[in-house]
């Protein structure tokens, strides 16, 4: 039996429920080398349906899904974990009932790939202040993950056809990343950097390019230590580990030779390091793929959209570009 993706719905008063159901209706979902099942409600995705013109059935089934969706023509098989009242639901407003059902789609879509029912998990934009508010104390995603997996250390990669980029830190003031930053952290970015596109994308010796913090690489030292300090000694440690790293290399110029296919992936110091140039280049389709978990987790690259929610105007381009990453990393898993 092919182990299917499990799609999360993610905020019900958000963008994802639509882009599922434009997604589907477009055919963007055809053709896919496995199964894919959506965690949600049945309201919900039926209610996306009527924003985006469609009809939508619904009918009961058994296995690891429990109903069909059938829209202009197409199915999608559903587990449907929440039952919310859509009369009460308005867009970029969601209540706690929804903070609730946001988690549990993603602990039961986890709890699924961990016991090798499914073969990856990709997930639509939560509502991070709403989890919260239900009790959950998790700053997003990758921190529920990583919990319920037991991980301590994962690695967000931001990604495209033409550009990979890893963070070293992620969401800091730009004056607390020099601070943040460690020749352990580094280190163990490009590890699990390494690690990952090993297992996941098939490479047996990725080439990791490792980007330096200040100007020029620090101008041997003239604009900073931090790459003599911390970043040399960590690539060098990486590669007495058998590890392609290379660096550090000025962020000015290195994204040339990576978007030309010289690297495979870019370790970044800090978060606009390495998503101004992917987002440059990869604004409509980029992909939010946690690294270092022991599953397959990727997510759309962007947010609940409240200012598009309900209007049927959102892109799906981004959480396509999600499930075929996800069907890609799992086909090189056992």
């Amino acid at each position: 039996m092919i182990r299917p993706l499990i799609l999360t719905m993610g905020d019900p008063t958000g963008v994802g429920p639509e882009i599922i159901i434009q997604a589907l209706v477009n055919g963007a979902f055809d053709g896919l080398s496995r199964p894919l099942l959506v965690a949600g409600d049945a309201g919900v995705l039926q209610r996306a349906a009527g924003v985006l013109g469609a009809e939508c059935t619904i009918c009961e089934t058994e296995g690891l899904a429990s109903h069909r969706l059938s829209v202009a023509g197409r199915t999608l098989e559903l587990k449907a974990l929440s039952a919310l009242p859509c009369s009460d639901l308005a867009y970029g407003q969601p209540t706690l009932d929804c903070g609730r059902a946001m988690v549990d789609y993603i602990e039961w879509a986890c709890a699924r790939c961990l016991s090798k029912e499914a073969a990856g998990m990709v997930t639509a934009p939560i509502n991070k202040a709403a989890i919260n508010a239900a009790g959950y104390e998790f700053p997003g995603h990758t921190e529920l993950l990583a919990k319920r997996c037991g991980i301590d250390k994962v690695v967000m990669m931001l990604a495209g056809e033409r550009l990979k980029v890893c963070l070293v830190t992620t969401h800091l003031a730009l004056s607390e990343v020099p601070k943040a930053l460690t020749g352990a952290e580094i280190l163990e970015t490009i590890r699990i950097t390494d690690a990952s596109f090993k297992r996941f994308f098939a490479l047996k010796r990725p080439r990791i390019a490792v980007l330096a913090l200040n100007p020029h690489a620090g101008e041997a030292g003239l604009f900073g230590d931090e790459e003599q300090r911390l970043i040399v000694p960590a690539i060098d440690a990486a590669c007495r580990e058998g590890i392609a790293a290379s660096g550090p290399h000025s962020a000015d110029t290195l994204f040339h030779f990576a978007v030309r296919g010289a690297y495979d992936a870019v370790v970044c110091m800090y978060h606009d390091q390495g998503l101004i140039p992917l987002k440059l280049l990869h604004f409509e389709d980029g992909v939010n793929v946690t690294l270092g978990l022991p599953i397959v987790r990727t997510s759309v690259d962007h947010g609940t959209a409240y200012d598009l929610a309900g209007t049927g105007k959102a892109s799906e381009a981004s959480l396509v570009a999600a499930v075929r990453m996800a069907e890609k990393m799992a086909e090189n898993l056992p």
